[in-house]
């Protein structure tokens, strides 16, 4: 698919990312791997694979994102997990249903029917219900699992969006600030794999309030 990159945050997964990029292999999918010039365990460790790094100036998953989202060139692209948690064979459906519904995004669900997560806790499974909850009544998103960053769209859509939040924050501002800027968002069956390697780089507690933080302030600043 040469119209479609993959953006790969990492952050010490030099365990897992060269297992994810091997998956890869059999898609033939423009990969982009984002992270710190720090970080050379996992520099070193996918150095011979067939993808482009770009080096992060700033530190946090949501500023490596929108960095990715700022350089890459093609039509459509991919959020995709370094730890192996996202299932590539998922990926052809978004993109043939982005394009052919003529979607600005489309968001990878755990928790339509059929969906599944094996990585999921009682805790980040009633946060993210609750934020969920919020962004339908607060803001009419129309997606069922607003904290799971499996998210394909249009490129040039998403450079427009004004983007900023540099933590996990970012989850959350994404679909708002499409949803306001008028386009087309869509929820679609995913099955969170276990990771690889590695703990979650989520702390709940923490990042929640971040999280919701962020969701009043955006509230405010219609």
């Amino acid at each position: 698919m040469n119209d479609l990159t993959l953006i790969i945050p990492a952050k010490n997964e030099r365990d897992s990312l060269p297992k994810v990029l091997d998956e890869l292999k059999k898609f033939e999918y423009n990969i982009c791997v984002i992270l710190s010039a720090n970080d050379t365990e996992t520099i070193e460790a996918i150095k011979n694979y067939n993808c482009e790094i770009l080096y992060q100036n700033n530190k946090g998953y949501g500023d490596a994102l929108i960095y990715g989202i700022e350089n890459i060139k093609t039509q459509f692209f991919c959020i995709f997990n370094a730890d192996g948690s996202f299932d590539p064979a998922e990926i052809k459906n978004m993109h043939e249903s982005c394009k052919k519904n003529n979607l600005g995004f489309i968001f990878g669900s755990r928790y339509l029917y059929d969906a599944s997560s094996d990585d999921d806790t009682v805790v980040t499974y009633v946060g993210n219900k609750i934020f969920t909850l919020l962004g339908k009544i607060i803001f009419s998103l129309p997606i069922s699992d607003i904290l799971y960053t499996f998210v394909l769209g249009e490129t040039e859509k998403a450079k427009k969006l004004n983007l900023k939040q540099k933590d996990f924050s970012f989850c959350v501002e994404l679909p708002i600030k499409a949803q306001r800027a008028g386009h087309i968002l869509l929820s679609t069956v995913a099955h969170e794999r276990s990771r690889i390697a590695g703990k979650k780089k989520v702390n709940a507690f923490k990042d929640g309030l971040l999280i919701l933080s962020h969701m009043i302030k955006l509230f405010f600043l219609k």
